[in-house]
């Protein structure tokens, strides 16, 4: 499968972004999408993911009750709804994919990547 993210910019720390992932050439149904985030000078950081079907969604610590995540299996697209955003959240965010795996949370479960989209976040 293939995934195109997007919807990056720049914005005020305050505001609202929505990020968009198409995927395509696959089954996009037996997917788990996650969204990972990647500041400059740090590590991939995992923002949260959902279940094929929509119903288990899990997020980090560090996002959660600022973003959601959604995804529309008919059109092959997952979502993620920032707000509140803040200056540390800026960081090139990638959707990615995967069938199975023991760690959600783990970049190294994920095996299909899109290229990111950068978001910055202005004081």
């Amino acid at each position: 499968v293939q995934l195109q993210a997007s919807g990056g910019g720049l914005v005020q720390a305050g505001d609202s972004l929505r990020l968009s992932c198409a995927a395509s050439g696959g089954t996009f149904i037996k997917f788990i999408m996650g969204w990972f985030r990647q500041a400059p000078g740090k590590e991939r950081e995992f923002v949260g993911r959902i279940s094929w079907s929509g119903r288990s969604i899990y997020y980090a610590d560090s996002v959660k009750g600022r973003v959601t995540i959604s995804r529309d299996n008919a059109e092959k697209m997952t979502y993620l709804q920032m707000n509140s955003l803040k200056p540390e959240d800026t960081a090139v965010y990638y959707c990615a994919a995967k069938i199975s795996g023991w760690d959600d949370s783990s970049s190294y479960d994920y095996d299909y990547w899109g290229q990111g989209t950068l978001v910055t976040v202005s004081s």
